[in-house]
């Protein structure tokens, strides 16, 4: 019988509290669904991510288009401009009219060779 009674009081101190249970019940969906749609798999950041990557994708692509039409045009030249197939051997080749002299500068070497130890101990 002080089951029945403990259970009879639950069952009212649910009914009286319903309205406040609902409205708490709705906040924590409503706090559930608002992290879902900012932090979820398909959220707002990763929709920002998306678009900053997409718009660093666009720069790249419209810059490999200009490289690619300069390119265009420097084969179109190679293959029709005198001067420019001139201008190609003298700069790859190394090619010169007769009576030219050309100079050629020693590039750098990419790791220059370590100090020795007795100079630095001087």
């Amino acid at each position: 019988m002080e089951e029945l009674k403990q259970l009879y009081q639950i069952f009212d101190w649910i009914y009286r509290f319903r309205g406040r249970l609902a409205t708490v019940g709705v906040a924590l969906l409503a706090v559930s669904l608002a992290g879902h749609v900012i932090f979820g798999a398909n959220g707002m950041v990763a929709y920002e991510q998306k678009r900053a990557e997409h718009r660093a994708l666009q720069n790249e692509l419209q810059r490999l288009q200009v490289e690619n039409e300069r390119l265009q045009q420097q084969i179109q030249a190679l293959r029709s401009d005198p001067k420019a197939i001139e201008r190609e051997a003298r700069e790859q080749l190394r090619y010169a009219r007769p009576g030219e002299v050309v100079f050629t500068v020693p590039q750098p070497p990419d790791n220059p060779p370590p100090a020795s130890m007795s100079a630095d101990k001087r």
